[in-house]
């Protein structure tokens, strides 16, 4: 469950009229706080940032659901039901949630570093260049 704080933050950007990936960005901030506090670890700050994503899903920003050809069938399922989960909310099963934060215990902190996410951030750019790339590519050759 996100906290109250994130929950205010991500509802100003909705108002403000930000895009849903902005308001998102509070849960994601909310994940990383975590790590760096200990709340619980992560096995890469991808990790962390796709707990992030699923919980502002979860909460109801209307993001949508990865593009297909650069995500796994299973990771863009995960997010339709985050969606859907979000429109018919009920009660987390606390076996499962108990197992979940158990699992993530276990994971190194090492995630939230600053030099873990300087890197996501440095390989995230560098795909979307070869993307825009190859993009340009396939226009100039259509032409």
């Amino acid at each position: 469950m996100p906290e109250r704080e994130t929950l205010r933050r991500a509802r100003k950007d909705a108002t403000k009229g930000k895009a849903p990936t902005t308001q998102a960005g509070e849960f994601v901030r909310e994940e990383i706080e975590h790590l760096r506090k200990g709340k619980h670890g992560a096995r890469s700050a991808k990790q962390a940032i796709a707990i992030g994503l699923s919980k502002a899903r979860r909460a109801g920003i209307k993001l949508p659901p990865p593009d297909p050809a650069r995500t796994s069938a299973a990771t863009s399922r995960k997010a339709e039901r985050d969606s859907e989960a979000a429109k018919h909310p009920h009660p987390p099963s606390s076996k499962r949630s108990t197992a979940i934060k158990k699992a993530l215990k276990r994971e190194s902190r090492q995630a939230g570093s600053h030099q873990a996410l300087s890197r996501q951030a440095r390989t995230a750019a560098a795909h979307r260049r070869t993307a825009l790339a190859s993009a340009k590519g396939r226009k100039s050759k259509r032409k």
